[in-house]
């Protein structure tokens, strides 16, 4: 049999018409800007790094300022952390909104935040460039829906349980509302490996390019829970494909208040920044 072509009048970006079959010609992958001046999903693989979360005005100045210099294009960091123990630390909320905000303002970065309710989409995206949802939030419906009806660039990370299909159908709840301006994120699914916090589906970085015309990036912290494992991961990723990475990056990360044991050091991340360029020249890409 002939591999399947798609017919003339397909269209995207209702994902009840995902072609399974092998052979289906894949979607050019639609780019567009984050801000002014940097689109994602184009030659360009797009650097985000910063905390896991927002501790002081101190930790996130001289981070924003180290990864600048390193090569990130955006800075990430958490103000609302949605925290499997409620005994752990929850975040610094509208004051480390403020505090991520002065920060990206200050080295000229724009920034990334999650977003955890509905109620919070205005008051996030006063501060914050680019919106995130979390893996825990993947299917929550009013938050997708409120988020759909900004103009914000959205982050759609993968349920950690989630299958693709339900991944898409995430994405078209944000997209019926509205808004185009979507970005995959895989970040490892739970599967039954242990010796890492989660296990990179790899194969849905290609996957998804060949699904769907959204760019897709890689969170190789959450995905390994090592920060020893994150080079060559995020490594991987661009070479698979990936438009651009999530890392997280903190000054002193055995004292941080959440994530220390998967996030980079500043002088660790300013030394994977040249291989990941390297990666991306090979296949033909860039990092800005």
């Amino acid at each position: 049999m002939d591999n399947p072509t798609r017919p003339d009048d397909w269209e995207w970006p209702r994902h009840e018409l995902i072609r399974w079959e092998i052979g289906l010609t894949a979607p050019a992958t639609r780019a567009f800007p984050l801000v002014d001046g940097l689109p994602v999903g184009g030659p360009s693989v797009v650097i985000m790094a910063g905390p896991c979360s927002v501790e002081s005005e101190s930790q996130i100045m001289a981070t924003a300022r180290a990864v600048k210099a390193a090569g990130a294009a955006v800075l990430r960091g958490g103000a609302f952390k949605p925290r499997t123990s409620p005994h752990s630390f929850q975040g610094l909320g509208k004051a480390g909104l403020a505090l991520l905000r002065q920060a990206g303002e200050a080295v000229g970065l724009p920034v990334v935040t999650e977003v955890m309710a509905h109620t919070d989409v205005d008051l996030v995206a006063r501060h914050a460039q680019i919106l995130q949802i979390g893996a825990r939030s993947m299917q929550n419906y009013p938050l997708l829906h409120a988020v759909g009806e900004t103009k914000s660039p959205v982050i759609l990370k993968r349920g950690f349980a989630a299958t693709v299909e339900e991944w898409l159908g995430a994405v078209e709840h944000i997209r019926a509302r509205g808004n185009e301006r979507i970005i995959l994120c895989e970040r490892g699914i739970r599967a039954v490996e242990t010796a890492t916090r989660f296990t990179l589906d790899i194969n849905a970085v290609p996957l998804m390019h060949r699904l769907c015309d959204l760019p897709i990036i890689v969170d190789p912290s959450h995905a390994t829970g090592r920060a020893d494992l994150v080079p060559e991961v995020s490594r991987a990723a661009i070479a698979a494909g990936a438009d651009g990475l999530l890392v997280e990056v903190h000054p002193q990360p055995a004292l941080a208040l959440s994530d220390g044991q998967q996030s980079l050091a500043i002088d660790q991340f300013a030394d994977l920044v040249p291989s990941l360029r390297r990666v991306a020249n090979a296949i033909g890409r860039n990092i800005p």
